[in-house]
């Protein structure tokens, strides 16, 4: 069996700091790989710049510039993480046999790729990348991200624990992945609900050597909340329970005002008419924005604007 040629896609966006670094490890692994003819000859590695606003096209520039190996492609702006790791795809579906999508910043472990390659040489068409364990991370981001896992299979996605983007597809794959075209994105979703073979690989997670991570607190709250509204409709079937809840609570409000009219206690108080005039409209106000959500992300696909837009490609 020949070996299957490998592309690299490592989405970047700011790493100005790590690039070179990232670069260095990466070329040096593939080298191995194609010296111990685990991949082809002419597997490659291709960044992909995600509108970066420092100088990381241009030190991309210059990789390609001196490894004829190194493939660049530049987004026209921030399309975002997801985005970026499609462009790189999507740009090389029939040129590779199988695909990884690493991070630029080093934290996954970059010696699991030859066992990801070795699963997918078995027959496996998906490899993910698992952490073996969250032991470095503080308490607060261990237990957000174990039940953020834990939430999200709850609700019916497909998520695989503890997997974030680290994984490798075969191009079967990638392009059964070409026919889902929604705009939002979440393909640790995604991926999973495609089916095939798979099989994981478990590595421990890195600190970051160099640059700030591009995922605060914020961003990951974003992130998570944009892969449950995009994979499950359980907030609105919360809606509907929300709802029976309430009426149940006013059905009891009206036996009380039945109670009071028929034993002549009609006397009005403020705490009785602001209570429940302050919790429903509350409550509807967040049932409409959560319903708000829904409607806007409709609105978002059916204008079926493009996902991402390349701008400038090098060495391809």
């Amino acid at each position: 069996m020949n070996p299957a040629r490998l592309l690299l896609v490592v989405p970047c966006y700011n790493e100005e700091a790590i690039l070179r670094l990232t670069y260095s490890r990466l070329n040096v692994l593939v080298n191995q790989l194609k010296q111990e003819s685990s991949i082809a000859p002419d597997s490659r590695i291709c960044f992909v710049n995600d509108g970066s606003r420092d100088k990381t096209w241009m030190i991309i520039e210059e990789l390609c510039g001196k490894d004829p190996a190194v493939t660049g492609v530049s987004l026209s702006r921030n399309f975002g993480h997801q985005s970026a790791i499609m462009a790189g795809l999507e740009q090389h579906v029939d040129q590779f046999d199988c695909f990884i999508t690493i991070d630029a910043d080093l934290q996954d472990d970059i010696q699991a790729i030859a066992s990801m390659i070795e699963k997918h040489r078995e027959g496996a068409k998906v490899v993910y990348g698992v952490r073996s364990d969250r032991s470095s991370d503080s308490w607060f981001k261990r237990s957000t991200a174990e039940g953020f896992y834990v939430l999200m299979q709850k609700m019916g996605v497909p998520v695989i624990f503890n997997h974030a983007d680290f994984r490798l597809v075969d191009r079967r794959v990638l392009q059964e992945l070409g026919n889902f075209k929604e705009i939002n994105l979440f393909l640790r979703g995604i991926i999973p609900l495609i089916g095939f073979r798979n099989e994981k690989v478990y590595y421990n997670r890195l600190e970051r050597e160099a640059g700030e991570t591009k995922y605060p607190l914020s961003k990951m709250l974003l992130f998570a909340w944009n892969g449950i509204t995009s994979f499950s409709t359980f907030p609105m079937r919360l809606v509907l329970y929300f709802g029976v809840f309430n009426f149940i609570i006013a059905m009891g409000i009206v036996v009380y005002i039945l109670f009071s009219y028929l034993f002549g206690f009609t006397v009005p108080g403020w705490t009785s008419t602001m209570l429940p005039l302050t919790f429903f409209s509350g409550s509807n106000m967040m049932a409409l924005g959560l319903i708000g959500e829904y409607i806007g992300k409709i609105y978002e696909e059916v204008k079926g604007r493009p996902r991402y837009i390349i701008e400038k490609t090098i060495n391809e």
